[in-house]
Formats: C-alpha cells, structure tokens, sequence
C-alpha cells in the first residue's frame, strides 16, 4: 500500500491549479482524474471567459477568489504562454429602464474591488460594437478570454514538472478514514476493458475532493450527505465564420432574474468565431450534454436583443456544458462555493459548487486549498 502526502480528488481547471499550487511546496502529490483526459467536463465546456468579479454579494467566496483569480489567471497566461485576450466586455442595457439595474451592477463591481468600470451611451458602444443596439452599457475592462484547454494543460505541466503525479483513468470508488490518513480506493484504467482493470489503496495524510460535478458523491464516500449537486445544462450555437465580424468581443445582457445564468452572450472566440450562449436548464443526468438540445430558433430570440441583424440561417448549433449547481430546481438566489474540511473527518477537504466563475478563480482558489493543506500536514 502506497502512502502518500496529498491525493486531488478531480483534474478539472481547479484540481490542476491546486496540484501546481501544491506540488511546488509538498512531495507526493497526486491528481486523479477519471476522465481519459483532463478537463473534459465543465473546465473546458463553457465560454472560456475570464470574468472580472462584478456579479457576486461582496461577502462570497466568488467575489473574492474571482477578483484575486483575473489577476491571477492573467499573470499566469502571460508568464507560460497560454492564448488569452484582455478584450474586456459590456454588459447593456437594451432598453432606458434597464439602466438602474446596469448601475447597481456596476456597484456591486465596485464594492467587490473591480477596477475600471464605467457606464456608457450608444456612441461609444457603436465605437466598440457597431451591430449591437443598446440604450447604454457598462464597460468592464478587467474581463478577457483564454483558451480554457490550454490553461488546464499548462496547470497540469508545470505540477507534473514539480513532481505531482497525474493519473486518469482513475476513479475514486472508496473513502476510509483512518487514525492518521484516508484510504483511498482507486480503480484504474478504461472502464470499457473490464479485464485490465486494477484497484489500489492509497493512503493519503489530505484528501481534496474537487470532484467537480461528482463531488457531492465523492464527499457521500466518507458518508458526508450534506451536499448535492443539481446539474444545469448550458448549451451554444455558434454564428458562421462568413458574419462572425457582426461582434468584435464580449457582449452580456443584464443577468437573469432567477440567477441560474448570466444570460445567453455573445462570445468572440481566440479563433474568430462567435459563441452564442449558454442557456441554463436542469438535467437528472450529470453526464446528459446531447438528449433533446434546443433548437437553434431559442438562440435566436436571446441573440436578436443583443444583435438584432442575426438571422436563424447565420447559427450552427455547437457544444454544450454542464454547471454543478448547488441550488435547486425552483430554488431561488445563488449559492456561494463551499471549500470546507468535512466535519467528521478534517483530513479531507470539500470544494463543492465549483460552477463559474471557478475557471477565472482557479489560481486564487488553489492558494487558498494550499493553506488549509498545510495546516492538515502539520
């Protein structure tokens, strides 16, 4: 039986910042992921838009690591030559009466330390997006855009250059506390090819479940019940490349009132296409990315009140993604993230919720896990 110092629970963007975050300060690092490939679920299926901390109550965790994590995440673009545009964004208001909402957004930015923001009329927004109609906007600079692959590989690089080991096709089957550590059960290789399937034990001084999706699951292993995770399906079309010049950057619409999304935006990609999306409803199953997607006219309606030129021919339906909610169906409000000990058993850590803005706070989030590691190891 190996006996090892950390296992990372989860190799999506947040347990790859935490291994690099870690493995640079402790030996024996593990990462499993269960996935063939790291970041093949929610890291990598969504708009890739590093998000600026403007839409968070001042006292989440979201606010915080979301602010620190732009920062963060853009330094670290730079520095390891991962694709990111600092194109910044507006939000508009479609009509005057939206306004009073577009200043309390810029507000709450404020509050939360959100540098530059700014609330503008139809000139500069034609200035910067010619086909967009609004009655105003907020110009938020600090928001970018970053190749959301590239930035997992680059996490993942530079831990296993530190010396973490990263393993997929491992899946964590059991949790058992120990006086001194956790075993953990750990199934290893595909699924498919039942004879060549292994199982280890692997008993580790600190577990951190950043399961993703599954963390609800993976805290359930040590019988911690007291999370659930209400998977919302987000789906994009995308506008062909022959009228993909209709937008220049980010355009958001005011957020929705129940708070399940931000509202279907207009994305300009690192590769010149324009997103447009996501949409925002419940599935049962965590895994469900294709059964009954939406037809293209619902994006065309979201669209036309950014874009009114848009036409139902100028969009191909594209790829969709699944956000592990926190909040319920019919539930209303936002749930902040929860990065907690487990009560019963300290040596494991809960990052539980981990939905957007969790791609921008990624960097900000692993320093934070880093500490309460640390403190575990003492």
């Amino acid at each position: 039986m190996d006996r090892v110092n950390v296992v990372i629970i989860g190799g999506g963007v947040v347990g790859c910042a935490i291994a690099r975050e870690l493995s640079g300060r402790i030996e024996d690092v593990f990462l499993l992921e269960q996935s063939p490939r790291l970041g093949m679920a929610t890291s990598t299926r969504n708009s890739g838009v590093i998000h600026s901390g403007i839409y968070y109550p001042p006292d989440f965790l979201k606010a915080r690591f979301c602010v620190e994590g732009n920062r963060l995440t853009k330094e670290f673009c730079a520095a390891h030559g991962v694709p990111h545009n600092d194109c910044g964004k507006i939000v508009v208001a479609a009509q005057q009466s939206e306004i009073p909402e577009l200043e309390k957004l810029a507000e709450n930015g404020r509050m939360n330390g959100v540098e530059g923001l700014q609330l503008v009329g139809a000139e500069r927004i034609g200035q910067r997006e010619p086909h967009i109609r609004a009655a105003a906007a907020l110009e938020v600079p600090s928001t970018a855009i970053v190749s959301a692959e590239e930035l997992v590989k680059a996490f993942a690089r530079l831990a296993g250059d530190r010396g973490a080991s990263i393993l997929t096709n491992a899946r964590v089957k059991t949790l058992e506390p120990r006086p001194d550590c956790v075993a953990v059960g750990v199934e290893f290789g595909d699924p498919a090819d039942r004879e060549r399937l292994r199982t280890e034990i692997v008993e580790a001084q600190c577990v951190v479940n950043s399961a993703g999706l599954y963390a609800d699951e993976i805290a359930a292993l040590l019988g911690n019940n007291s999370y659930r995770i209400y998977p919302v399906r987000g789906e994009y079309a995308e506008v062909v490349r022959a009228r993909a010049e209709l937008v220049n950057g980010l355009v958001y619409p005011l957020p929705h009132h129940d708070r399940l999304s931000l509202g279907v935006h207009l994305t300009k990609t690192l590769w010149g296409t324009v997103l447009v999306g996501p949409t925002a409803h419940y599935v049962a199953d965590k895994n469900d990315y294709e059964h009954d997607r939406l037809p293209l006219e619902e994006f065309l309606q979201d669209a036309q009140r950014l874009l009114p030129e848009l036409r139902l021919e100028d969009l191909r339906l594209a790829y969709s993604g699944i956000r592990p909610k926190l909040v319920p169906p019919g539930g209303k409000g936002i749930a902040d993230f929860v990065i907690a000990r487990d009560p019963t058993h300290p040596r494991a850590i809960h990052l539980v919720g981990i939905e957007s803005p969790g791609l921008t706070s990624a960097p900000a989030i692993a320093r934070h896990v880093a500490i309460l590691v640390s403190e575990t190891l003492d």
